[in-house]
C-alpha cells in the first residue's frame, strides 16, 4: 500500500525503512530551526517530524518506540495515534525516563509509524 506524505519543513526526512521487512518506518526529529533539544530526566516533550502523512480510511498509524532509542537513550514514546481525519504534522510525544539528560539534533530517528486496520465497532447494552 502506498501513503501520501508531505514534507512541511524544507529539513524532513521522509518515513523509512531501515530493512524491506521491517514493520515500521522511521520517524526524524525535524524542528523548523536546526537546534538540538535537551530533554532532562522525567521530562516529556513533543516533537515534530516535519511530515504530514494522509492515512486511509479503515486504518491508523500508530506511533511506537524504536527499541534502540528506548534501550540506550531511556526515550519513550506517549500515547500516539494518528487516525484517518487527521491530517496535520505529526508530532511525537517523547518522555525521559532515564537518570540523565539526552540531546536530540535534527534528523535522529525518534519513533517508528505503524500502519495498522482499524476494525469499526459499537457497544452494545447488555441487560442483566
Amino acid at each position: 500500500m502506498l501513503l501520501k506524505v508531505a514534507k512541511i519543513h524544507d529539513g524532513a526526512i521522509l518515513p523509512n525503512r531501515a530493512n524491506p521487512s521491517d514493520a515500521g518506518a522511521d520517524l526524524f526529529y525535524c524542528p523548523e530551526e536546526d537546534i538540538a533539544l535537551e530533554l532532562r530526566p522525567g521530562g516529556s516533550v513533543i516533537l515534530p517530524t516535519g511530515i504530514k502523512i494522509e492515512v486511509p480510511h479503515g486504518y491508523m498509524l500508530e506511533i511506537k518506540n524504536r527499541s534502540s532509542v528506548a534501550a540506550k537513550k531511556s526515550l519513550l514514546v506517549g500515547a500516539c495515534v494518528v487516525d484517518s481525519g487527521y491530517s496535520g504534522e505529526i508530532f511525537i510525544n517523547l518522555h525521559n525516563i532515564g537518570r540523565k539528560s539526552m540531546l536530540i539534533h535534527p534528523g535522529d530517528k525518534i519513533a517508528q509509524a505503524v500502519l495498522l486496520p482499524v476494525i469499526q465497532w459499537r457497544p452494545y447494552v447488555v441487560e442483566e
